[in-house]
């Protein structure tokens, strides 16, 4: 489970931080159909506010897998 949370919380996490620089600087136009803020279209003209809750979720979920890997004495 926490292989799983981490994996994803690394995903989005780089969403986050893809979607968050595409959309400012206009970096990466090859990943324009990658990055999840581009592909849905309700998220159209909220897509800073989007990728930065998709990589706080990103974090949160990383700090998750983390605590739960505490919490089984650091297996």
């Amino acid at each position: 489970m926490k292989a799983l949370l981490t994996v994803l919380g690394w995903l989005l996490l780089l969403q986050g931080l893809g979607g968050l620089l595409n959309t400012l600087f206009g970096w990466w136009r090859w990943a324009h159909g990658l990055l999840v803020v581009n592909r849905l279209p309700f998220l159209e003209g909220y897509e800073v506010f989007a990728a930065i809750v998709i990589g706080v979720l990103g974090l949160a979920l990383l700090a998750v897998a983390d605590s739960m890997k505490k919490a089984e004495g650091g297996r």
